[in-house]
């Protein structure tokens, strides 16, 4: 396995699939459509979901980041039930502050804040027999990374062989914007958090065993975890 900062063998996702939905999601919604979609919930302030965030304010936590290498669209956020918006909860927990904890069962990543809550996000993880559980930490984390597809990958999806060498980080590169790569006693476990720039993926099962964020939460969460953070797993 790769184990520079950019780089790496990563069998997280159904990576060949999300490449054709990313590409279709970045062609038919352009930077200026996505921050026109922004914008145009700015409308229905007054609607209110029942997790208590307004469409306005999703739409503006989910907004464009044009100041990104690669300048990331908004969040089509009507295609995201509310009950995925990041948001503080009440969670009781003996893990450390800082702490990450996920949930693949009900679609959500925590991190532990210390006062008894915690910042909750929505997630799409493992589908059915690529589900995992147990404790890793966070071996190190990266920006706009390289995806390289494992052999076992581009054995199973031949299509994926292109990319053998590398795909360069971008918009439509399966690791998206920001990863943390886990690992387990001392060796990476071909597991990631990373970001997903695909709304309708959130509270689903796609993947190959790892965690999507969309973007907007993914530079959140990264922002505030740094190499070595604990990482628990729950069973599903």
């Amino acid at each position: 396995m790769i184990m520079d900062s950019g780089n790496a063998d990563v069998g997280e996702t159904d990576e060949v699939a999300l490449l054709g939905r990313r590409s279709a999601l970045l062609s038919r919604r352009s930077f200026l459509v996505g921050s026109a979609v922004g914008i145009g919930a700015l409308g229905l302030a007054g609607c209110v979901t029942s997790d208590g965030m307004s469409v306005a304010e999703a739409a503006r936590v989910y907004g464009p980041v044009p100041d990104e290498k690669f300048p990331i669209p908004a969040i089509d956020v009507s295609k995201v039930d509310p009950k995925y918006y990041r948001r503080t909860v009440r969670y009781d927990t003996k893990e450390a502050p800082g702490t990450i904890i996920v949930d693949p069962g009900n679609y959500y990543v925590y991190r532990i804040e210390g006062d008894g809550t915690a910042t909750r996000y929505g997630a799409n993880v493992g589908r059915d027999g690529f589900r995992w559980s147990g404790d890793a930490y966070v071996g190190r984390k990266a920006e706009w990374p390289t995806w390289t597809p494992p052999k076992e990958m581009i054995r199973r999806q031949p299509e994926a062989a292109k990319w053998a060498r590398g795909m360069p980080g971008g918009l439509d590169n399966p690791l998206g914007a920001r990863t943390l790569y886990l690992y387990q006693n001392g060796a990476y476990t071909l597991y990631t958090i990373y970001a997903s720039l695909d709304a309708e993926s959130i509270g689903t099962g796609i993947t190959s065993g790892c965690v999507g964020l969309l973007t907007q939460d993914m530079m959140h969460l990264y922002s505030r975890t740094p190499v070595k953070t604990k990482v628990v797993v729950l069973p599903a």
